[in-house]
């Protein structure tokens, strides 16, 4: 660039000439939109590169997996802490205070005073062991704060048994003062309506055509006792509007319904909050697993988030975008697969044709040799010749289609059953030699033989591998006791599959289940195929996992025979 004249400021005397751009321009997200020019595409990164990429995408999902994770379990404690404090204030709710008690006064006294407003779960009473009379005041607990209440407001000063009683809060009620404050807060959101007092036949529809008259009632509920049709003598109604509650509120407490005086006062709870009698709240723990998985999801979610904020994009674009980008690949992935098992399929067919057309070449060639070689004798020769062809008849008359009478056996019966005897023998002796393996037998004969057993059948294998020009060069791999029968699941063929590719080029994996006997409970052992795509990647994998420690176990890899992995028999 050329020189630029500058003030005595410090700043450009003059324009600022055109800037020359002198090599590549990598344009950002950002720039793309704004320079109005094609992006230039990214260098490819190499392996290396892709590697440390992949480490620092796991490293910081970890890292925010683990920040969500302890976000997460100290608001589980916050709320467990503050579910704690919230129900221990409503055990304080519960409670009153009752004073000024006349010394001939006694619990069931108190219990027929306060037990109109509702259940009483305990009175307690202190008494002074010498006079062996209580000490003038006791505490009642109720199981609604609502009835407290209601007994609070009516029954301080009341006259009982020639003294006026004091009813108040307990001494340690302003310890829990805020959190009951916010509860009662809480409540103005409802308009609901303590009813206390009900009589024991009444029920719910009783109730609501009594208290329906004064607006439209959203629910009412009575509190249900153990026993199935029966309640406790009190309940919640809740009204659409205030002025509804306001009204019922005025109208019904102390009226008489059923010959008991109700107690109706407004409802200081929320509809959530149930009185436990202070006992320890249910362990509610989150399990680790599930905690780990949703904090994972969270990282995720928020991951997307931020780099929507960084592009301005929605997250939601971002996702269908990579979701659509995993499909491709998986689709990209499967149809490689697929191909990559047609082409086997197909060199695995070419190769059967090949040694098919080989042994029926070599089959028909013995038996021409045989058939010349067999019996050379002429009385034989004259034999096998074919006799010439009758003259034409007439067709014989319709009396003479019987059978004729059976007669004495011909020498030809004996002559079949000596070559079956003979037939027999030389099935069993070449059976014996191939069992040996002293001597070598022609293909026709062990094409005629029948084959029993599998240790027969493996023995007829190997002659006929090496009448077609001796054992080729496996490229199978056999691993054994590599895991039990219960670790087998969809992800194991491409772990192994992941595995094994450090040796060479895999192009199958089968896991092969044998069962070793008939029984139900019987022992399975796992048997894992890996066809390479070179003998010498399955002899680098025998060589490296032989003997290594998977899980526990110690791996016994071996070359497996190339024809028998081909004809699909893994019993070996």
């Amino acid at each position: 660039m050329g020189e630029m004249a500058m003030d005595g400021g410090g700043g450009y005397a003059g324009p600022v000439p055109p800037l020359l751009e002198s090599g590549g321009l990598v344009v950002g997200p950002g720039g793309k939109k704004e320079g109005g020019r094609a992006a230039i595409a990214l260098p490819k990164l190499s392996t290396s590169e892709s590697l440390a990429i992949q480490r620092a995408k796991k490293y910081a999902m970890e890292q925010s997996i683990k920040i969500v994770l302890m976000k997460q379990t100290l608001a589980h404690q916050q709320a467990q802490a503050k579910s704690l404090q919230r129900q221990q204030a409503i055990v304080l709710m519960c409670r009153i205070y009752v004073g000024s008690i006349n010394f001939e006064v006694r619990e069931d006294t108190l219990k027929t005073t306060f037990g109109p407003f509702g259940p009483i779960k305990s009175i307690s009473m202190s008494w002074d062991p010498l006079t062996q009379k209580h000490k003038g005041f006791a505490f009642i607990d109720y199981e609604t704060p609502e009835a407290a209440q209601l007994a609070l407001e009516q029954m301080n000063g009341t006259f009982i048994s020639g003294r006026n009683i004091k009813v108040g809060r307990p001494s340690n009620m302003p310890q829990a003062q805020t959190i009951i404050e916010e509860i009662q807060r809480d409540a103005l959101n409802y308009n609901r309506v303590y009813v206390g007092g009900i009589h024991k036949d009444l029920s719910t529809d009783d109730i609501k055509s009594v208290f329906e008259a004064f607006g439209q009632i959203k629910t009412c509920e009575l509190s249900p006792t153990l026993v199935e049709g029966r309640h406790k003598g009190y309940g919640f109604i809740e009204y659409e509007n205030l002025q509804s509650c306001q009204d019922a509120i005025s109208s019904m407490n102390q009226f008489d319904l059923g010959g008991q005086y109700l107690r109706v006062g407004r409802s200081i709870t929320p509809p959530d909050i149930k009185n436990t009698g202070g006992q320890s709240l249910t362990n509610s723990t989150i399990p680790t697993a599930s905690a780990v998985a949703a904090a994972a999801v969270t990282a995720k979610i928020q991951a997307l988030d931020a780099v929507a904020t960084n592009l301005g994009l929605d997250s939601q674009d971002i996702k269908m975008e990579q979701e659509k980008e995993d499909n491709i690949a998986k689709e990209k992935k499967t149809k490689e697969q697929e191909e990559k098992k047609e082409k086997r399929e197909k060199e695995r067919e070419r190769e059967r044709d090949e040694r098919s057309n080989e042994r029926s070449r070599e089959i028909s060639q013995t038996h021409s040799h045989h058939s010349r070689s067999r019996d050379p004798s002429p009385r034989r020769e004259e034999r096998l010749e074919p006799a010439p062809p009758p003259p034409p008849a007439s067709p014989p008359p319709s009396d003479r289609i019987s059978p004729p009478p059976p007669g004495p056996s011909v020498p030809g019966d004996k002559v079949v059953a000596t070559q079956v005897a003979m037939e027999q023998a030389q099935q069993l002796e070449l059976q014996k030699k191939l069992m040996s393996g002293s001597e070598s037998t022609t293909l026709s004969q062990q094409e005629n033989m029948q084959i029993k057993g599998q240790s027969a059948r493996h023995l007829v294998m190997q002659k006929l591998m090496g009448a077609r020009g001796g054992l080729r060069e496996s490229k199978v791999l056999c691993l054994k006791n590599m895991v039990g029968s219960e670790e087998v699941d969809e992800q194991l063929q491409e772990e192994i599959e992941e595995e094994c590719s450090k040796y060479g080029d895999v192009e199958n994996v089968i896991i092969y289940q044998e069962r070793q006997s008939e029984e139900e409970d019987a022992e399975i052992l796992v048997k894992i195929f890996v066809e390479f795509g070179h003998p010498s990647h399955a002899k680098k994998g025998r060589d490296s996992l032989n003997g290594r420690f998977f899980g526990g176990r110690t791996v016994v890899a071996t070359v497996y025979d190339q024809v028998l992995y081909e004809e699909q028999d893994f019993s070996h």
